[in-house]
């Protein structure tokens, strides 16, 4: 099994950027939780919400292609743009960086 390094990009200004290793097959959302690295995921990671949204910077080759259900929910995202993706459906074969927007805005979690 290969690994691969990615890149984690927070909008919070009082959050570092933290370059962790992400085996193949695993989604950002994995990696976000195993690493305590806060990332909203209301629906369980199944592609049911649109919580987990986060931004691909780099690497947007390496993640499994979109699908509608996907698009579906990106579309109910905050602030969604033409790199938004869902981080429980960005499974990695190489490399990637990414934003994760501000978890603030989530009431309550």
């Amino acid at each position: 099994m290969n690994v691969y390094n990615i890149k984690i990009n927070f909008e919070e200004k009082d959050h570092e950027s933290v370059v962790l290793p992400i085996a193949e097959g695993e989604s950002v959302l994995d990696v976000c939780l195993e690493n305590g690295i806060e990332l909203q995921h209301n629906c369980g990671g199944v592609c049911g919400c649109s919580t987990c949204h986060i931004y691909v910077n780099k690497g947007m080759d390496n993640v499994q292609e979109i699908s509608d259900k996907e698009e579906d929910f990106i579309d109910r995202a905050v602030n969604p743009r033409i790199n938004s993706r869902l981080g429980c459906q960005c499974v990695i074969d190489g490399d990637i960086e990414v934003t994760l927007p501000d978890q603030s805005q989530f009431l309550g979690h």
